[in-house]
């Protein structure tokens, strides 16, 4: 299990970004999360036909990539940090469900079609990732709605969901971070940028702490869980469950302080709709409502 990322995930990170500067600005996304999908399909295509983000974990002999959920999280990190609206989780999960536990009939049916990008919900507990579910969501950018009957699904796929949402919510207070840093430099007050005064400095940084502990419990989950899939033995099974756990609490209580502090270093413009401050404040409780609170997942460490 490595907890570093390799030249190739970083160049992959590198391609991901680049093609979100392009095509998914501030404008782009706020656009998508009120279309009838719920998601730009345009770029959604653009992400599974050059880049294959959808295939990433699906096996070869399936039309999969073969490569492994670390990938996966690699680009979830970026969407996040764009907070694009791509139906990738759901596909992921659907996908990581159906090798887990699955029939041969059902893999051979389900894996190519979601390696081709076909989107599907996915129900976690007693909400479902549905991309095209409008309606008064909260969190425009991640559609969910009430399951019909609640149910979870097998239990180490829910370690999975919870690493892989955890990578998200790494993206969602970079992008936090990287916004209320540029803030403080083009804020003037007395005379001088905010960001020079030493108690914001401080703040900053206490932010970019968090950001950096939350990224490294996020790699060391989806580390955890690309080598259970890979391998699904008790003994990863156990060491997914406990640092799914670790990352999914400590990256949970992060962003939302983080996403805080950003809303407070922004001061009243935060508050306003034209900013998208609130997309990531909103993004925070979404991404939290996924997990569960984090002190249940903390009790998995009693």
């Amino acid at each position: 299990m490595h907890f570093a990322r390799t030249e190739e995930q970083d160049q992959l990170a590198a391609t991901i970004r680049s093609l979100l500067a392009k095509r998914s600005d501030s404008e782009a996304v706020r656009a998508a999360s009120v279309s009838t999908t719920g998601y730009d399909e345009g770029l959604w295509k653009a992400l599974v036909e050059q880049i294959g983000v959808a295939a990433l974990p699906i096996p070869e002999a399936y039309d999969g990539v073969g490569a492994s959920l670390v990938e996966t999280a690699v680009v979830l990190e970026e969407l996040g940090a764009n907070l694009a609206p791509a139906p990738l989780l759901a596909s992921t999960l659907a996908a990581v469900r159906t090798l887990l536990h699955g029939t041969d009939e059902e893999k051979a049916d389900l894996l190519p079609r979601l390696a081709a990008g076909e989107v599907v919900p996915f129900t976690l507990g007693g909400i479902v990732l549905e991309p095209s579910e409008g309606g008064a969501a909260m969190d425009q950018t991640m559609r969910l709605a009430t399951a019909p009957s609640p149910a979870d699904p097998p239990a180490d796929v829910r370690d999975v969901s919870i690493a892989l949402v955890s990578a998200l919510q790494v993206g969602a207070m970079q992008r936090a971070l990287d916004m209320t840093v540029s803030y403080s430099r083009e804020r003037v007050q007395f005379g001088r940028p905010i960001g020079s005064f030493q108690a914001l400095k401080h703040r900053m940084a206490d932010m970019l702490v968090r950001l950096e502990a939350s990224r490294s419990a996020s790699w060391g989950a989806t580390a955890a869980a690309a080598a259970y899939l890979a391998d699904p033995s008790p003994e990863s099974a156990a060491t997914l469950h406990r640092l799914a756990a670790v990352a999914g609490s400590y990256c949970a209580d992060s962003l939302d302080l983080v996403a805080s502090e950003m809303v407070q270093l922004h001061g009243g413009i935060a508050i306003t709709w034209e900013h998208d401050a609130h997309l990531v404040f909103k993004r925070a409780h979404a991404l939290s409502a996924l997990n569960g609170p984090a002190h249940r997942l903390r009790s998995v460490l009693l």
